[in-house]
């Protein structure tokens, strides 16, 4: 069955970029963490962790900060990845009051992607009439964008803040020893199912939308994005010559791109 994009789906933003934790995303809820008072007064916590397989990631309640810590293992490594850009996580989220106490981290972990709802319980009365606590709530890391069309001034992505090992940037690129070209793009919440991946003479475009949308998130993502062939080519060799293969695994998309075989005749 032949897949197709609707493109009319995608709103039109001014610009290239539209959030500055990924320089690909196009539509859909920013930054690197999202959090949301729920309607019980339970806390949503969304947090990227791109690359990190759905069993790696561990949890803990810090009783005294009333935060949950929560850390990943290694970045699984795909063939011709390098070892220095396996990236490992650790952060909180949480409370930030002292009337409350987290009873309860109900947390899945899913296409490089951990939410969690967070219940609480009052345990003691505030000191003034202010009846409401205020709960941690992150900087606002990566929501902000360039909307201005005039501005030739790119914003800087900013480093994902909770690696604590390996790569920060959103994407990676590499050249390996026979050859070949690969790149490695963070799109969060997106599965092999929701990825395009269009060559042409000139770039390679990559397109990913996670489709299944959790029922607490804004809405869902919109990546787009494209290489030029400057850098994936072989020298003197066309881009459609060459075998170009692709897979998203935990929230990453991996592109390989490899020379024809040489040709061995005289």
């Amino acid at each position: 069955m032949a897949a197709c994009i609707d493109l009319s789906r995608i709103p039109h933003i001014p610009g290239r970029l539209h959030a500055t934790n990924n320089p690909y995303q196009r539509y859909g809820p920013k930054g690197f963490m999202e959090t949301k008072i729920l309607p019980n007064d339970d806390l949503y916590v969304r947090v990227d962790l791109p690359g990190v397989p759905d069993d790696a990631i561990r949890l803990r309640v810090d009783a005294v900060r009333q935060k949950v810590v929560f850390f990943s293992g290694e970045e699984v490594l795909g063939d011709g990845d390098n070892a220095h850009d396996v990236r490992e996580y650790s952060g909180t989220a949480g409370l930030g009051c002292d009337c409350c106490e987290i009873t309860g981290v109900d947390a899945k972990m899913k296409d490089g992607v951990l939410r969690m709802i967070l219940t609480r319980v009052k345990v003691k009365d505030h000191d003034n009439n202010n009846n409401k606590c205020t709960h941690f709530l992150p900087p606002n890391a990566g929501k902000s964008g360039r909307y201005d069309v005039n501005s030739l001034v790119m914003v800087e992505v900013e480093e994902h803040p909770y690696v604590v090992k390996g790569r920060k940037d959103t994407l990676a690129t590499n050249r390996t020893s026979d050859g070949c070209f690969r790149f490695s793009v963070d799109m969060p919440g997106v599965c092999s199912d929701d990825v395009f991946v269009i060559p042409n003479q000139n770039e390679i475009k990559f397109y990913g939308e996670n489709k299944e949308v959790y029922e607490h998130d804004e809405s869902c993502r919109i990546f787009l994005g494209a290489i030029s062939n400057r850098q994936c080519c072989s020298f003197g060799i066309p881009l459609l010559s060459h075998d170009i293969a692709w897979d998203a695994e935990f929230g990453v998309l991996k592109v390989r791109v490899s020379p024809p075989p040489r040709n061995n005749h005289n």
